[in-house]
Parts: structure tokens; C-alpha cells; sequence
């Protein structure tokens, strides 16, 4: 083989979910860069490979991408594969892709198992247009501007996010989006697969009763088109910030949503009701 990178999909569970091409190139390569290398030598003895492998992940991603590069620049062939789906997909691999597409570099992608369109797939939501962002911040100040800025886009959103993480996640997808349609889909082709449907507050009363495992994808329905203010903005701020408890900033970001009014201007009237407040 000559000098290429193959981005390799894996099984996100089930192990038949790996294609006969993806076996053949794994057996193939000079080298599999692996995300854990523990993890993915139980891959390789699975399917009786065996090669030699190196670890690649966001921790050692610059020391260990230059000496990959080094392996492809010899005219080595590389295998990148991640602990479970498609790499490049929430993981560091981007990088790795960047440099060696930079240096003329074949890469050849060797489609598979991708979590986020499994489940996307069987969530029964709108699958012609969507948006996947990832992991949201794991602070709650951030996640809710992250999911703010998420609220107008047209399309289902999907996100992956950690099971210790789901219900604070669910509470502030309801508080920040409202009450949409939502799917949590966890253990995906895994014996306790599972797909969670119905809306923001019948899903967290559903997860709320067992212990969330495994891999996580949360997708949310696409908001409705955004009306005629039926209140004014102080009156909408106050009840955000009041009621729904929200920060001024976050108050002021889900105003500007609903309203059509500019972030600055929603802001700023969100400021002078909170001093006035505080005055009072």
C-alpha cells in the first residue's frame, strides 16, 4: 500500500457492524493510530489483525500527529479508527486529517458506524435537514448560551453528551428551547439499546427513573417559526428572569429570539429592569 491515511469507522456496540473493507484495510495498513489502543487491540484480535499500533487522542495529538505524519511521509499507510463510530466526528482527528491534506497526502475515509446518524435514523424527527454540535459545555451558564444561540436554526439539532450530564442537560434544553419533541437514544446496537421519545418534560420524567449508561445522543425537534411578540420586551424579560429564573444574559438572549429585538437591545433592557429591581 502506498502512503495514504484511511479514516476507519468502528462499531459504536455491536461488533457486525464493521464493514468487510474497513476488516481488509485494518489488515492491510503499515500502522492503526488508535484513541485508545487497549480498547482497539480488542478490535484487532477480534478479527485476528494484528499491527502495530500507536495512541492519538486530544491530549497527545501534537506529538503523536507529527510522528504519524512522519510514518505517512515514508510512504507508510496509516489506519485512524476511534474507540467507537467515525472518527473525526467530536474527536481530534480533524487535525491529523488537516496536516496530511496539507502535505498532498492521500485520505481515504472508509464509511461506517456513526452514532449521531444511527440515531437520527430511528428518532423518527426530521431527518432532511439538521445540525450536529457535538458536546455541549459542561457548565450550565455556558450550555444554556450554547443552546440560546442553537434555538433558531432551522432543522433537527443533535447533540451526544455524557450520562452523568443528561438530566441537568435535559432541565436546561426545556428552560432555554421550551417544550419540544425530543428523542434521548442511548446503547445504540447494544443489548440494552433504547430510544426515549415525547416531549422535553415527559423524556426527563422518563429518564429520571433509571440510571442513564453508554453513549448518549440527544436530538430536539425543530422549534416553530418565531411569531408576532405577543408581549412587550420588559414584560417577556421580567417573566424570564422572574419566573424561569434565567440570567440576565440568558434572559436576554431567549427575548431576542422570541421577539425579533436585537441581543444588544434585549440585553441592556434586561440590565436596567434588574437595577431598577434591585433599587426598588
Amino acid at each position: 500500500m502506498t502512503a495514504t491515511l484511511y479514516i476507519i469507522a468502528t462499531p459504536i456496540g455491536n461488533l457486525e457492524d464493521i464493514t468487510y473493507r474497513a476488516v481488509r484495510i485494518l489488515g492491510e495498513v503499515d500502522l492503526v493510530a488508535a484513541e485508545d489502543t487497549r480498547h482497539s487491540l480488542k478490535l484487532l484480535n477480534h478479527f485476528n489483525i494484528s499491527k502495530p499500533l500507536t495512541s492519538y487522542f486530544d491530549h497527545n495529538q501534537q506529538f503523536k500527529g507529527e510522528r504519524i505524519l512522519n510514518a505517512l511521509r515514508q510512504g507508510k499507510s496509516v489506519a485512524l479508527i476511534s474507540d467507537a463510530g467515525t472518527p473525526c466526528i467530536s474527536d481530534p482527528g480533524y487535525n491529523l486529517v488537516r496536516d496530511a491534506v496539507s502535505e498532498g497526502i492521500p485520505v481515504v475515509p472508509i464509511p461506517g458506524a456513526c452514532a449521531a446518524i444511527a440515531a437520527l435514523s430511528g428518532s423518527g424527527l426530521p431527518s432532511d435537514s439538521f445540525t450536529f454540535a457535538g458536546f455541549p459545555p459542561a457548565r450550565q451558564a455556558k450550555r444554556r448560551v450554547f443552546l440560546a444561540d442553537m434555538a433558531a436554526l432551522p432543522g433537527t439539532l443533535v447533540l451526544y453528551e455524557a450520562p452523568h450530564r443528561l438530566e441537568e442537560t435535559l432541565r436546561d434544553i426545556r428552560e432555554v428551547l421550551g417544550e419540544r419533541q425530543l428523542v434521548v437514544a442511548r446503547e445504540l446496537s447494544k443489548i440494552y439499546e433504547e430510544f426515549i421519545r415525547g416531549t422535553a418534560t415527559e423524556v426527563m420524567a422518563a429518564v429520571a427513573q433509571g440510571k442513564a449508561r453508554g453513549e448518549i445522543v440527544i436530538l430536539i425537534a425543530p422549534g416553530e417559526a418565531v411569531q408576532e411578540p405577543t408581549e412587550a420586551l420588559d414584560t417577556l424579560l421580567l417573566r424570564l428572569m422572574d419566573e424561569e429564573k434565567l440570567s440576565v444574559k440568558d434572559a436576554a438572549r431567549k427575548a431576542a429570539m422570541i421577539t425579533g429585538t436585537s441581543r444588544n437591545e434585549a440585553y441592556s433592557e434586561a440590565l436596567r429592569l434588574r437595577h431598577a429591581d434591585e433599587q426598588s
